[in-house]
This record gives C-alpha cells, structure tokens and sequence, in this order.
C-alpha cells in the first residue's frame, strides 16, 4: 500500500472519529423523528380528532439501551404549540431537556426542536406525552424503553417477548373542548371509556356498542412474557388483570421489584410496571384483559373498563362468559394500601449498574430538609378555578423557563419562596419555587386532602416511597418509615385523605417539575418547581449549558429568531444513529481503499 493510500486511510480514520464524537470510547447514539399531527380516529366508535404520532395512535415505542444519548427531532404539525415530556426518564445534569413549561419554551406551531439527552445509567419502562394546552387527553404518547447492557444479568430469565401496553380513560370529546371546561369552572364528568393500545373494549357484553375495535395480545403457550403496561390516561387509576393468569411483578419505573405474583393489580395514573406472565393455561378459548376504573362508584362506571383479549395462537374459541372480578373493597380501603406498600425494591438485583440496587443506604442518610406538599379540592382563585400545594397555585402562561431566566438574569421570572409546609392564609396565583441545596437529602411529605386519588410525580430524579398511610401525617408517622427495601420510583399515588413520604437525594442540578399527574389538577395549577444550583460548579461539570438549540419565550422571547415552517412532506421513525451511518461509511471507505 502506498504512503498515499496509508495517509488517506489515517484521514478517514480521523474523520470517521470525528462525526461519531468519538464513538469507539463514547455511547452510541439513536436517532428518532417524531412528527405530532392530528388524524381522526374512533377508538370508542365515535370519530374524534385525536393526535398520532409518525401518523399512529398510540406513538411509536422507542427502544434505547442504558446510557444511549438519545436525539429526538420533534416536529409540531399542530395548531397549537407543544412540548414533550419524558417521565422518569432523568435527563441528567440537562433539565432543558425536561420538556415542561418551566424547563422549556413550547414549540410552535408547524415548527420542529431536537431533544438531545443520555439515558444515563438508567433501565426500565416510561413513556413519552404532551406536557402543555391538555394535550395528553387527545394522545401523543407512546412507551420509551430502556434496556439493560448485555453485560448486566437480569434478575430473571431472559423473557421470550416484550409487550408494551398503555391504558388509559378515555374522553370522546376533544382535547380543546375539555380544556375549555376547566377553564369555564366545571369537573371532566365519568370518562366515555378506557383504552387499551389506542382501542376500545371487546364485546364482552351488551354494554360495549357494536363497532369497536379492540386490542389483540397473540402469544405461544408455554412462553413467558415481559408485559409492561402504563397508564397514560387522564385521571383514573385501573386496575390491571388478565384472566386466568398471574402477574409476576419484576420492574417499576426503573427499578427491579423484589418478585411476587399478584391476580390483579392497581396502575395510577402516570405509573409503569414490567410483569412476567407465563401462557400456562389450557387454550380452549381467548383470556380477557382487563382495565377498570378504582376508587369511584364502580356500578356507574361499568361502562368504562377496558377489555382486550390475550389469545394463544393454539386457541380453540372467543372469549366469552363474565370478567374476571376487579378487587371488592368498597369497605375495606387497606387493600390498596397493602397492594402499593407491597412492592419493595430487589436490593440484590443490579440495575444499570453492575452494583446492587440496595448498595445505597438511604435508610441511614441524615435528612437535610422537609417539605409537606398538602393538595385539596380546586377553589376560586381571583375569579377562576384553580387547584394548587399549600395554597399556591402555579401560573405558567408566558413564564421564562427557570434557567433559561437564570442564564439571562431576568428578574421576577419567579420567587424562590414556596412554603415549606401549608399556608394558613388565602390561596393564591405565583410563580413560587423551591430552592434547594446540591447533594442535599430531603423528605416530601404529600398530603391527600383532596377527594380523589392522585399520582405525584418528580422530574429529574427517583425517589424513595418509605411511607403511606390514611390519616394526617404527623412526625411520629416516621416510626413506620420501610428503611431498608422501599422501592424507587419517579410516580407514586397519594390516597384521598391519607399521605405519602418519599426520600430523594438531590444530586442532578437544574430546575425540576413537581407536580400532580391528574391531568385536570395538574392544568389547573397543581404543581411546582425544585431549584437545585451548584454554586461551586465554575466548568459546568455538574448542569450542562443551555443548549444551542434553545427556544426563547416570555421575557426573552424578543430573542427569538423566526423558523422555516414545516413543509407538509410527512416524517417515519428513524432509529439509526448518525453516528453509526458515518462510521459505516468511513469504514467502507477503508475497506475499499484496502482491496
């Protein structure tokens, strides 16, 4: 080979380096397009304007692996503007990648904005959703999965397929007239329905109506199954059965789950589990697979339950004849207690890590800080119906997204006075935000006034559920702390008139959502924000910078530079990497040089 030929190799070498970023040492990357459009569906029999996803509803499922830097190209062909969150995903040392309202300037409409992020040392089940305008309730989400590398064993053995199902309730109306309501002071009203993946009920009987498609499960007896379902809907937990089966608990939300069978079991709102079931029954004909409201009058809501079917593919007939039974405890409210306390971390297990998920002793870290988050029933605030935590309500029209505020020094973007503990005074409308320390190991107590059920969720982090109980939490609510193999999670669900405590660690910096995944109470102003700065961090080692791409809104929105609208061309799914493709080609550049 000539020196020329050598030197030319050298270059591509070189180049091919340069365009992976260095990828032989670095992660590799996927590459995602995900266009937000509308399409009419009828997923109750009754055509709707709903939002796909790369034309689908439900989305697309992304499928990543522990510490993959993940690029999504968002393209907002709606009529209004948009933002995608990512729950439980951490984005670590990036909240302006979060995807909410006080992290991010929404994307307008017909324009598009690339997320980049690292689902760094991460594993589990999430998904993708709308943040803003009450968009969830017409779709735009989908499951995100994060596999585990190849050279950390599973707690368990190597399943024979992977399902990913999202259920939710189900509102025929449109996302913009439900809004509207909230806005006019009125409650949702009973949901039309659930759904699972994206459809209606199965017949099961004379009250589903005749032209619903339903959701079909086909699996090989024998097998076992990693089925990881979520509830993607707007304010109803559901309880989660399939007829005839077990549900092995092996993950939720990240973490691996210390592993028993349960017949049924309850999914909050926001919430996402991994079980394993084993097709071990005889086909002599379909399994039903249930969803079906909890914690509300359950001979009203009759019609909103969602059916799908679970068929072997040696089955010999339909399903037919009663559901199974949803768990009967109108009287008795320590179930659900029980069944949520019962889901303890597998302390043995490794994560994303090869080091045990236990090796953390969170049971023995001296707590730093402690915040009582206390929810109750909206109220009029100046006129409107607002819900809020300790009588703060969050106002978000034309906010500066927090650091974005930080980075420009705007003033009174927002006031790092939340209360630690509920106000006794009139609620009010702020933009009022926790300020905490770096590294710092708080306890959040969230109380329940409210008369339903709520999920909490937490953006940046997962934490500790060490307790949960009916009543007012009070300090000596501490002695029944679990210590030792609570799980970690980034969503957890708060009884009416009861409390639930968690324990976090605050090691990623940035600005942090939290907020009440209700979707009505969450619109109406039911969350807030966690500041967590390093001041000793001068080379940006632990937050990264503002991204180059970012969006400018409220105060700076004068910054803003316009942007080509969209052409109507439509978008596919992409899941190569850059990165991969010029490495393939700067390795067939050599290869052919060689020969």
């Amino acid at each position: 080979m000539s020196l020329s030929s050598c030197t030319l190799l050298l270059l591509l070498f070189q180049i091919g380096l340069l365009l992976c970023g260095f990828c032989f040492a670095g992660d590799p990357t996927a590459s995602y397009e995900l266009e937000f459009s509308y399409i009419t569906a009828s997923p109750l029999g009754v055509p709707q304007q709903v939002i796909a996803v790369n034309g689908k509803f439900p989305g697309p499922t992304l499928n990543v692996t522990t510490n993959y830097n993940v690029v999504v190209n968002v393209k907002n062909r709606l009529d209004e503007s948009l933002l995608i969150t990512w729950p439980g995903i951490e984005m670590r040392r990036s909240s302006w990648q979060d995807g909410v309202l006080g992290t991010n300037c929404p994307i307008p409409s017909k324009w598009n904005w690339t997320y980049h992020f690292q689902v760094k040392d991460q594993i589990g089940s999430y998904h993708y959703v709308p943040s803003t305008n009450f968009q969830r309730a017409a779709g735009g989400f989908g499951g995100f999965v994060v596999t585990n590398r190849k050279v950390i064993a599973l707690p368990f053995d190597t399943p024979d397929g992977d399902i990913v199902i999202t259920i939710g309730d189900w509102y025929t109306r449109n996302h913009s007239d439900l809004r509207a309501s909230l806005d006019n002071g009125e409650e949702l009203g009973m949901p039309d329905g659930v759904l699972i993946n994206g459809k209606g009920p199965f017949k099961y009987s004379s009250v589903v109506p005749d032209g619903i498609n339903h959701t079909t499960l086909n699996v090989d007896p024998g097998k076992t199954y990693r089925i990881r379902v979520i509830n993607v809907g707007v304010s109803t937990c559901l309880n989660f059965r399939i007829q005839s089966h077990n549900l092995l608990l092996a993950e939720a939300e990240g973490h691996y789950t210390s592993q028993q069978n349960y017949t049924s079991f309850d999914i909050h709102v926001g919430q996402s589990y991994s079980f394993l079931v084993t097709m071990d029954q005889n086909a002599s004909s379909d399994f039903y697979i249930v969803a079906s409201p909890r914690f509300v009058n359950e001979s009203v809501w009759q019609r909103v339950t969602g059916v799908a079917i679970l068929h072997y593919s040696n089955s010999k007939g339909h399903a037919s004849g009663p559901l199974p039974d949803a768990p009967n405890d109108v009287y008795d409210h320590s179930f659900a207690l029980n069944q949520a306390m019962s889901v303890r971390m597998n302390n043995s297990a490794s994560g994303a890590r090869p080091n045990p998920q236990g090796s953390f002793h969170y049971g023995s870290i001296n707590v730093t800080n402690t915040y009582v988050l206390r929810s109750a029933p909206p109220v009029m605030i100046n006129g409107t119906r607002r819900a809020a935590f300790n009588g703060v309500s969050f106002a978000n029209p034309k906010i500066t997204p927090v650091r974005l505020a930080d980075s420009h020094n705007v003033k009174g973007a927002y006031k790092l006075n939340f209360p630690k503990t509920p106000l006794d005074e009139p609620p009010r409308i702020a933009r009022s935000i926790i300020n905490e320390t770096y590294k710092g190991f708080v306890e959040i107590i969230l109380q329940n006034n409210d008369t339903v059920v709520q999920s909490f969720h937490m953006d940046g982090y997962s934490f500790f559920v060490v307790g949960m109980a009916y009543g007012n939490w009070t300090e000596d609510s501490r002695g029944s702390y679990n210590r030792w193999d609570a799980i970690s999670r980034s969503t957890t669900q708060v009884f009416p008139g009861g409390w639930t405590a968690i324990l976090v660690y605050l090691d990623n910096v940035g600005a942090w959502n939290l907020r009440t995944v209700n979707l009505d109470r969450w619109y109406l102003g039911q969350e807030t924000y966690i500041r967590i700065v390093n001041p000793e961090d001068h080379e940006q080692k632990t937050e990264l910078p503002m991204p180059d791409n970012a969006l400018f809104c409220g105060a700076l929105g004068h910054l803003q530079r316009p942007q080509k609208q969209l052409s109507s061309a439509g978008s596919t799914i992409q899941e190569q990497s850059k990165s991969s493709y010029f490495m393939q080609v700067a390795f067939a550049a050599v290869v052919y040089m060689m020969i």
